[in-house]
């Protein structure tokens, strides 16, 4: 249920505010949570952080969510998100969460940034996951101008031209099927002599007629070419030996995704590999008011799309649990006995 205003507001005594909710994140998953909340009129309190906007802040072209015939710039497409969210009324702090005190029994959540304290009925996390980098020299510069993390996103932009894979798990497989289909030729490139793929996915590579399969090397450094784009890269050999230099306009790096869990390590359920575990295909976590989006949650597709519609879910999921399990406002005070007692003769004064 949405607190009153004079539940709301900050009473007499000090006591704070106790949000309805706070969105943890931004990105597709956290502003469309936001959006909803705020369409609720829950009033919602995000906490972007200072790299607002997710990994679609990296993005140039997006031409793979709907509502976009002509394709949009990844920073257009976040900047409308976070417009919209803001219309209907919510509110943004550009800062990072230091870190969260979730409660254990449906009770006052805590989130800080740095020595201050925000109180909330209910939490979504929407703090997304980093691709993992190969560290190589010219990665970062050529990010988003040939080099990606993503084949789904990017595959269409290398139609008939030379790309190469660098991993050797399930998804270095799937991303280079994928990309066969688009580019000229695909390298698969692994630093080990075995790959961790399974049979069915390995196999289905090597039967492609335009993927070969590179190994032992590792990606020593990228290039780009007369127009600032990739070009080539050089491998170099994992016993320290020189590799071939490859012409390739894209390259996928495919080594696996770091969920950005850290501050609720410890709190909420997670995976071996940190992602938050949530309730079937619910976003609701093992704590009572806690809910879960996006890629913090999906090592499967990772797509926009599927992000804001975890977001959503978990706005919806949110503003259930408010109507349905409203948290004891008092909850906070319980081990203040003297705080608890204020409260009632300031609710005596007022309301007898």
């Amino acid at each position: 249920m949405k607190r009153t205003d004079t539940e709301a507001t900050e009473m007499e005594d000090g006591h704070k505010k106790i949000e309805n909710v706070i969105i943890v994140g931004s990105g597709p998953a956290g502003y469309t949570a936001a959006l909803y909340t705020a369409r609720a009129d829950l009033e919602p309190l995000v906490f972007e952080g200072f790299a607002w906007g997710g990994l679609l802040q990296q993005t140039t072209d997006v031409e793979n969510y709907p509502g976009y015939p002509d394709g949009v710039m990844g920073p257009e497409m976040m900047q409308q998100f976070r417009d919209q969210a803001e219309r209907f009324g919510t509110r943004f702090v550009t800062d990072d969460v230091s870190r969260v005190a979730l409660s254990r029994d449906g009770g006052v959540h805590r989130v800080y940034v740095r020595d201050e304290e925000y109180l909330a009925s209910s939490v979504v996390l929407a703090m997304g996951a980093e691709p993992r980098k190969l560290g190589a020299a010219g990665e970062e510069e050529l990010a988003s101008r040939g080099v990606s993390y993503c084949a789904t996103c990017d595959a269409a932009f290398f139609r008939d031209k030379p790309a190469l894979v660098v991993g050797g798990g399930d998804t270095a497989m799937e991303d280079a099927t994928f990309l066969a289909k688009f580019a000229s030729d695909v390298k698969i490139v692994h630093r080990r002599p075995e790959f961790r793929a399974s049979a069915v996915m390995l196999n289905r590579a090597r039967g492609a007629d335009n993927i070969e399969l590179l190994t032992p090397y590792t990606v020593e450094r990228f290039e780009a070419g007369e127009n600032g784009s990739l070009a080539k890269a050089v491998l170099a050999g994992s016993d320290g030996g020189e590799g071939p230099e490859l012409e390739v306009a894209g390259a996928f790096i495919a080594i696996g995704h770091k969920p950005n869990s850290e501050i609720v390590k410890g709190q909420v359920d997670m995976d071996e590999n940190g992602y938050v575990e949530v309730d079937g295909r619910s976003t609701r976590t093992n704590l009572a008011g806690v809910f879960a989006a996006g890629d913090l949650v999906d090592h499967t597709y990772r797509q926009a799309v599927t992000a804001a519609g975890s977001g959503c879910a978990a706005a919806l999921d949110a503003e259930a649990y408010l109507r349905d399990s409203p948290p004891d406002p008092e909850a906070h005070w319980a081990s203040e006995p003297a705080k608890v007692e204020a409260a009632g003769e300031l609710a005596a004064g007022r309301y007898g």
